[in-house]
């Protein structure tokens, strides 16, 4: 299997990258800090995506795909890194493709509504030491796609 990238895009990334033998995890601050402009976590993204592909070099990246969001902050927020990740990998030839968050929390906990605790506790499941549900979502969809591909 050819390395992935698996991303829970967010201010706070989680990721996963590598291949099922040999992968790395764990989470992105994005948040600009009080001298940077709000646009720099999209500069930060892109920075730590070209970072993670000369480090790993994956050809594919799947993303959870969220459909709702709790503010209209929170949406603009997400749909600015998404479309900072869209780009950046249509420039580097890069396949991409989002998975639905139910999808995933179904795939590692059974349940479509499982909530942090569940996924985090699913994340050490697959052998991943972590406390940050982001990081935890990044690693359950990385090994749901390892699941697919198999």
């Amino acid at each position: 299997m050819t390395p992935l990238l698996a991303l829970d895009l967010g201010t706070v990334t989680g990721f996963m990258c590598g291949t099922p033998e040999h992968n790395v995890s764990g989470i992105w601050n994005l948040k600009p800090t009080r001298f940077e402009s709000a646009g720099m976590r999209f500069v930060k993204l892109r920075t730590k995506l070209a970072e993670m592909h000369r480090a790993y070099g994956f050809s594919h990246i799947v993303f959870e795909e969220v459909r709702r969001h709790a503010g209209t902050d929170a949406a603009h927020v997400y749909g600015g890194l998404l479309g900072t990740l869209q780009t950046w990998c249509e420039e580097n030839g890069v396949t991409y493709e989002g998975a639905g968050v139910g999808t995933i929390k179904k795939f590692a906990t059974g349940k479509g509504n499982a909530d942090k605790k569940a996924m985090i506790a699913a994340a050490r499941g697959f052998g991943t030491d972590t406390d940050d549900d982001n990081e935890a979502d990044a690693v359950c969809l990385f090994h749901l796609k390892v699941a697919e591909s198999r």
